[in-house]
């Protein structure tokens, strides 16, 4: 989902810095719901430390190509979101992302506005959508392949849409343009078919492990219902 160089630049990267500006302060929103659901600060500095490193290792270690406008990674989103929450989750992503940026790939640093509205507005969105989704009395532990899939489409689908906006706000409605969109687009939602896979996998693994998933380092919700 990285924003290639040179797809939007000079003056209208304003606008970049005005949707990260939004985007840090959803994060903050985040933040403070964690904190109203009890966690504790010393549990979502650990979350957060933990969701950085693996945030990082996404991007640096899991396979990734330059397909269209933009490049395919397996970024976990939704994975993130329900084994951390959403704070250490959002974090995580936006210090994840700026570390890869500064230590191997600087040329993306210009691009970082972009990139982390990106990545967090959708996952600002489903923490939403699995307020409404998954019932209070359920523990994320328990989440079914159906709700999986929902949330991984809905943050898949944000990030396509807004790589979408950024190729259509730097270079218009040219036919290459939108030929380069629709390829990244079709490829990128090659991913919906392995993250709730990855989930289902990984709260499965949570569940049977639970005397060592049930602290801080991991969410709250996890192995407990909201109420």
């Amino acid at each position: 989902m990285h924003i290639e160089p040179g797809v939007v630049d000079g003056a209208k990267l304003a606008l970049s810095y005005a949707t990260a500006a939004l985007s840090f302060g959803l994060v903050g929103k985040m933040v403070v719901d964690d904190f109203k659901a009890k966690a504790s600060p010393t549990g979502l500095a650990a979350r957060t430390l933990i969701t950085t490193a693996l945030v990082f290792s996404f991007f640096e270690v899991l396979p990734h190509h330059p397909v269209g406008v933009s490049e395919v990674h397996l970024i976990l989103g939704s994975t993130l979101f329900l084994i951390f929450g959403a704070g250490a989750a959002s974090i995580g992503l936006a210090l994840g992302l700026l570390l890869q940026g500064m230590l191997f790939a600087p040329f993306d640093l210009p691009q970082y506005g972009m990139n982390v509205t990106t990545l967090i507005v959708p996952l600002f969105a489903i923490s939403k959508l699995a307020a409404r989704l998954i019932p209070e009395k359920k523990a994320y532990v328990d989440v079914g392949y159906k709700d999986a899939l929902a949330l991984s489409t809905a943050y898949q689908g944000g990030i396509v849409a807004w790589v979408a906006f950024w190729a259509l706000y730097g270079h218009g409605f040219a036919v290459d343009n939108l030929s380069s969109i629709a390829t990244f687009g079709i490829a990128y939602m090659t991913v919906i078919l392995v993250e709730p896979l990855v989930d289902l996998a990984v709260l499965a693994a949570a569940k049977s492990l639970r005397q060592v998933t049930d602290n801080g380092l991991f969410n709250g919700r996890l192995h407990r219902a909201a109420v």
